[in-house]
């Protein structure tokens, strides 16, 4: 088997680089190897490689950003996508995707399945469902993975924002009122492995699913859980007060949903594969966060 893997140098791909070639011959890219917003280089690259599977962990991820680079978000979440699904259904190759819980608007009252009907309410969740709908409009074999608050100890995501913070401030106001499954994208990436493992039940189960932690928690508490578990670390620094807030209190360009609790009861039940708990997620992460810092 031979896996092209896209945006290696993610926090996601990072986990991704290092896992698959554990299962496969795995040619990793990033950005300055194969820029996926130029699309004859992108098909070239595919064509030249012949993959078995093409796992894309590139994305443009920047949600507020997007407002104002909505082309580009497209771009990349949409455009690029739609090719790699061309291209894999050519080879009778599977591609494996990783969406968003931001193409849901956040209005359910109870967890989102598969089958609840999108309606993203910013320019960064339609470029992800109409990544979606490419990749479905191509006819070939995919795994579109939607997580829910992704992060790691490298990149760019809510923690590690929080913990700057945590060390520049006397307060910090979070919002209590947005609500998801806050995932580790290497718990993510072990579960991508899982998957591909048993590439001809991976293909023949063509679909969407969602791979979130179990459990979920908001944006407020979860702060909270992160600088306790963090407050040894953080011993030289005064602990911040941290107030919560609504969402109406913070205003951004692009809007955020309230709920993006993702049920994974389906990942659980075609593959055998279930995330640990966000909080223990949490404490993997940290942990793993401070062996690389010895």
């Amino acid at each position: 088997m031979k896996i092209l893997l896209t945006g290696r140098t993610g926090q996601l791909g990072w986990h991704l680089a290092r896992l698959l070639p554990r299962i496969a011959e795995t040619l990793a890219t990033e950005r300055a190897s194969l820029d996926l917003g130029q699309p004859d280089a992108l098909r070239a690259a595919i064509r030249a490689a012949r993959p078995d599977v093409i796992v894309n962990a590139a994305a443009y991820t920047a949600v507020d950003r997007a407002e104002s680079e909505a082309d580009l978000a497209h771009a990349i979440n949409a455009t690029a996508p739609g090719i790699m699904a061309e291209e894999a259904e050519r080879l009778g190759a599977l591609l494996v995707h990783y969406s968003s819980d931001y193409v849901f608007d956040g209005t359910s009252q109870k967890p989102y399945v598969e089958s609840d009907a999108p309606n993203p309410i910013n320019a960064y969740g339609r470029s992800k469902l109409a990544g979606e709908a490419a990749i479905a409009a191509a006819g070939g074999a995919h795994l579109i993975l939607r997580t829910s608050w992704l992060y790691d100890m490298r990149g760019s995501n809510f923690v590690l924002t929080m913990l700057r913070l945590a060390e520049e401030r006397e307060e910090l106001r979070v919002v209590d009122d947005q609500v998801g499954c806050p995932t580790w994208a290497r718990a993510a990436a072990e579960a991508t492995l899982e998957l591909l493992n048993h590439l001809p039940r991976a293909k023949k189960a063509t679909g969407v699913y969602h791979l979130s932690a179990r459990g979920s928690v908001n944006r407020y508490e979860f702060t909270r859980c992160l600088l306790a578990l963090t407050s040894t670390r953080r011993a030289h620094v005064t602990q911040p007060r941290l107030l919560p807030i609504k969402t109406a209190d913070f205003p951004s360009p692009a809007g955020r949903p309230r709920n993006c609790i993702l049920d994974s009861t389906r990942m659980k039940e075609t593959f055998g594969v279930a995330l640990p708990d966000w909080e223990a997620q949490l404490r993997l992460c940290l942990a793993a966060g401070e062996c690389r810092e010895r």
